[in-house]
């Protein structure tokens, strides 16, 4: 396999990560914990959900082709309170999502030097892609971390338990040397 292939290969691992511990946040909360916000300044989850999948359509769609900045986007709106209920949510989560993955799905090593624009500004396909790894990584970490807040003592941990590395490392340990 090649360096770029290999690139894509973990990239598309990597945003699925990302997704996974959104999806497993959002299934531990109600409609009313989705929409959630400690000030009217604050974002709900529902409205990061309705930003990142606004983005990500805008981002991915005709990606090689077109400015990720579409002019059909109107990002002032990603922030208004609209998603009512958490199958809304979903629904709007799954749209973003699939977009992007399918858009990563068809590129091809050569495409990754290839220029892209978004908002006139000029990028590499591997920049425009890294530059989308950051932001959705962040906006997903503001997700779990309010989800967090949200549940408290009733949260299911996404990762390694605390208390629990050395035996998680162990565990790890013992499959690798099967």
């Amino acid at each position: 396999m090649s360096l770029g292939q290999e690139y894509l290969k973990v990239v598309q691992e990597r945003f699925r990560s990302v997704k996974d511990l959104g999806d497993k946040t959002i299934a531990q909360l109600s409609e009313s914990e989705l929409r959630f916000r400690t000030s009217e300044a604050s974002n709900s989850i529902a409205l990061i959900v309705k930003h990142m999948s606004g983005n990500m359509v805008s981002r991915w769609t005709d990606f090689l082709t077109t400015d990720g900045e579409k002019p059909t986007r109107k990002r002032d709106e990603e922030f208004e309170d609209t998603l009512t209920t958490k199958a809304d949510v979903l629904a709007c989560w799954e749209q973003g999502w699939k977009v992007l993955l399918d858009t990563l799905s068809q590129l091809r090593e050569a495409d990754l030097l290839a220029t892209v624009y978004i908002r006139s500004e000029p990028h590499t396909v591997m920049e425009a892609i890294e530059r989308q790894v950051a932001h959705y990584g962040y906006h997903v970490g503001q997700i779990v971390w309010i989800g967090k807040q949200i549940k408290g003592d009733s949260w299911h941990t996404l990762s390694i338990a605390k208390g629990e590395s050395a035996a998680y490392l162990e565990q790890k340990q013992n499959e690798h040397r099967s």
